[in-house]
């Protein structure tokens, strides 16, 4: 049986990137990502906005705090990761996005993403590829 996990969305930051490294030094970033859609309700149409947890490595994660804050339009390429986790004998879960690339729509100087271009880092406008978390690494948050 085969399986595909790919996800690609384009939004805007929710609020600025946090960033921190695990023990090995590898950095890790947590952005939030609001990514809205036109549905038809009731005749009209209406943005309907879903708001999904990314997580970003190494490179990617330096160059998003760098870079981006809250209202940055950024494109992510990654994978859905399902986290489960228990606390006080109650176990929940939680579905979010391992960013494996990333690329900058807001034009270059812009932190706010208010620019117009669609320049990214590097100024070449490839992705930001990222090896992804280390083998058995933990976020540390």
């Amino acid at each position: 049986m085969a399986s595909f996990n790919r996800v690609i969305l384009v939004g805007n930051l929710t609020r600025d990137p946090e960033l921190r490294h695990i023990p090995s030094g590898t950095a890790v970033s947590e952005i939030g990502l609001a990514v809205n859609d036109r549905v038809k309700r009731n005749n009209d149409w209406v943005d309907e906005t879903t708001f999904v947890d990314v997580t970003l490595w190494a490179r990617t994660a330096e160059v998003a705090s760098e870079y981006l804050s809250k209202g940055s339009p950024v494109l992510i390429e990654g994978r859905l990761k399902l986290d489960r986790w228990e606390k006080d004998g109650q176990k929940f879960s939680k579905l979010r996005v391992v960013g494996e690339r990333m690329q900058m729509l807001g034009s270059r100087g812009s932190r706010d993403g208010q620019g117009q271009g669609g320049d990214s880092y590097p100024a070449d406008g490839n992705f930001v590829p990222t090896s992804g978390p280390p083998e058995g690494s933990e976020i540390p948050f």
